[in-house]
């Protein structure tokens, strides 16, 4: 399989749902009827740089080779990631039938199912045509 698109697309998923936390929280919570309840402004900040931060990695380490034990570590932190999130969405969807929640507990269990293959797969030899 080839990462590079799973790992770019899982970057930009990130990278702008953390800078929508960190620099729109307030507005965030408005549009989920939240309200403003003591810190969650903070919160969803820190909340934001995590995201952004994780996309940052997944962009950097896009053109690596993934799956099996190389870059293992990239692996299981997306696999986790997004298999913990997937179920605590898709669990709160479910209690709580919130469109939004399905579509985003989805995309996570989609994304978790991908990083899953990658993670307990070896990555493909490439052929090559050396003479």
């Amino acid at each position: 399989m080839n990462t590079r698109i799973l790992m770019t697309g899982s970057a930009l998923l990130m990278i702008v749902a953390g800078l929508l936390l960190t620099f729109l929280p307030e507005e965030i919570m408005t549009m989920a009827a939240i309200g403003n309840p003591g810190n969650l402004s903070l919160i969803l900040q820190v909340l934001g740089a995590l995201y952004f931060s994780f996309g940052v990695l997944n962009w950097m380490a896009k053109a690596n080779i993934i799956g099996g034990i190389y870059s293992r570590p990239i692996a299981i932190g997306n696999s986790a990631h997004f298999f913990i999130g997937g179920m605590a969405l898709l669990k709160s969807a479910s209690q709580n039938n919130i469109p939004f929640l399905w579509v985003a507990g989805l995309v996570y269990a989609i994304l978790a199912a991908l990083f899953g293959y990658v993670l307990f797969t070896h990555p493909g030899k490439e052929t090559s045509n050396v003479l």
